[in-house]
């Protein structure tokens, strides 16, 4: 790479982002407003700066356009899959069962919004858990802005060994470490254990916003037994099977948390009245539609038809390969910038695997759903048609949003943009680069909406720099993924999955702001923990 890494090459790289980040926060500009914008300044910094020709900016675009495609079809088949449950009122429902189950509504809080997301995020990923956490949040009185913010903060935590550790391998392959090696599970142990921070970190944030101290002091000894099974689990299973690491501890603080609510503590009807995230508003039953003679088995069918053929496909190794072989992908030429980035032809581009896609299980279990509700006599006349009405027209205007910030991504990663911006931290900083080691992941996520192109994106700069800085690499590629992980709460299209389920799209600068609150600090404490640790 011929780039010059300097100051103005290092600020028009960055200058896309702090126009997002600006026009979001501080002009409270909707995604789909504040996109269009920082593709624009994208391109500009691209043929101008970067001496990238217009074909080159034209492939990346239809790159970014196929990648688009992946999370559209997640957020519709989610928001069909909520409007499922909304047609037969499957949500008032869960709501009432629940809170028969659970009567600590803190501790409902951090069920939903915790621990079930973790589940989601175990198995599917791919902004699944914050689409489908968020609706189930407003449906226990959560207001949606703190709705999309608990569900983006309780899914972050298993964004690396989570999805069967598809983050965690893309690392590894990256880095070039091979699996089973001693390195590979000391990186694997690093990233185990700052996750394991984060994810108590989130569970005592949900609880601050539900009540502040008051409310951390009751939830604490909840989240310190479901941090101890959810991320302690995790720590423990990466240095054995990193592949299952996050699943199993996520499934048995399902059952952890079911327990925890029949324990004296909990088992009593406990709220506060004033909290600022909870919707007091009286409705009447005639408001929000008739109470069906439905069982919490029934009303939370959809999500476990969602687990249970997540887990047959991606977990049976002979049926995922069986059903893997079916792919389509796109042709793409090569391109090159005129100071040599080169990136390559494909004749089967990011090629997307209809079967074991996650918009493929949301859509079956929204199908059955609808079927089977309207068979029971819960979704009236006329009641599957407006479903699927209602999630097209939801879907369509965060449609925009979601493909230019992906267009915006794989531009400024086939110009040299992204390198640079690392390249531009590590060069001024020498070894004090370690205490910025996890904004780059948190970098790569908040571009790309995935820990894993993050990683694919970082992991092997992440170690070439570890190696000139002659500073552990097992460090830094642990502070990378999680990193990545806390940056999966922040990104703008996972804030879009969320806004456009709990049906408040355009207001993602909201959400981000909250969010950008807790994800900054804690991603410092990663690095001078880092440095502190490492540092020379």
């Amino acid at each position: 790479m011929n780039i010059p890494v300097n100051f103005a090459m290092w600020g028009m790289a960055i200058l896309p982002i702090i126009v997002l980040i600006v026009l979001m926060i501080k002009f409270r500009w909707g995604a789909t407003e504040a996109a269009p914008v920082g593709l624009i300044v994208t391109i500009v910094s691209a043929m101008t700066f970067y001496k990238a020709p217009a074909n080159l900016v034209a492939v990346e675009s239809a790159k970014g356009v196929w990648s688009s495609l992946v999370i559209l079809l997640i957020i519709w088949t989610a928001i069909l899959l909520y409007q499922a449950g909304q047609e037969a009122n499957a949500f008032l429902v869960i709501k009432n069962e629940l809170s028969k189950l659970i009567p600590n509504e803190l501790l409902l809080i951090l069920a939903l919004g915790w621990v079930f997301v973790s589940f989601l995020q175990g198995i599917t990923g791919f902004g699944v858990p914050v689409a489908v956490g968020a609706p189930l949040l407003i449906g226990i009185g959560v207001r949606p802005i703190y709705a999309v913010a608990i569900s983006l903060l309780g899914q972050a935590w298993g964004n690396t060994f989570g999805t069967l550790g598809a983050a965690w391998d893309a690392l590894a392959d990256s880095a070039g470490i091979k699996a089973g090696s001693d390195e590979y599970f000391k990186a694997a142990f690093w990233a185990a254990v700052f996750l394991l921070a984060w994810n108590l970190v989130t569970g005592v944030i949900i609880c601050w916003f539900y009540g502040k101290g008051r409310a951390v002091r009751k939830a604490f000894p909840a989240v310190l037994i479901l941090t101890l099974v959810g991320g302690g689990g995790q720590l423990v299973l990466s240095q054995i099977n990193t592949t299952l690491s996050n699943f199993i501890p996520a499934v048995l603080a399902l059952v952890i948390v079911m327990l925890l609510g029949r324990m004296k503590l909990y088992n009593t009807d406990w709220k506060i009245e004033e909290s600022s995230i909870m919707d007091r508003t009286e409705r009447s039953d005639k408001a929000e539609g008739e109470i069906p003679d439905m069982t919490l088995f029934q009303a939370f069918l959809p999500y476990l038809l969602l687990s249970a053929m997540t887990i047959a496909v991606l977990a049976i190794k002979p049926v995922n390969e069986a059903l893997g072989h079916f792919k389509i992908g796109i042709t793409v030429p090569e391109t090159r910038t005129g100071y040599g980035i080169v990136n390559m032809s494909s004749n089967n581009y990011s090629p997307i695997a209809i079967f074991t896609q996650a918009s493929m299980f949301l859509f079956l279990a929204a199908i059955i759903a609808l079927i089977y509700y309207k068979k029971k006599g819960w979704i009236k006349e006329g009641g599957i048609k407006t479903a699927f009405a209602n999630s097209i027209s939801m879907t369509m205007p965060s449609g925009m949003a979601v493909i230019g910030l992906v267009i915006m991504s794989k531009i400024m990663g086939g110009t040299g943009q992204t390198i640079v911006l690392s390249q531009g931290i590590a060069n001024v900083l020498g070894s004090k680069y370690l205490l910025l080691a996890p904004f780059v992941g948190l970098l790569g996520t908040f571009m790309t909406a995935s820990n894993m192109s993050s990683n694919i994106l970082f992991g092997g700069f992440q170690v070439t720099t570890a190696n000139l800085l002659h500073v552990s690499t097992s460090g830094v590629l642990g502070a990378q993924t999680a990193g990545g992980a806390i940056g999966a709460a922040v990104s703008p299209s996972k804030i879009i999955l969320g806004t456009t389920t709990a049906n408040i799209l355009g207001k993602e600068g909201e959400v981000l702001k909250i969010l950008l609150a807790i994800t900054i600090p804690a991603t410092i404490l990663i690095g001078a923990f880092l440095f502190a640790v490492f540092g020379i």
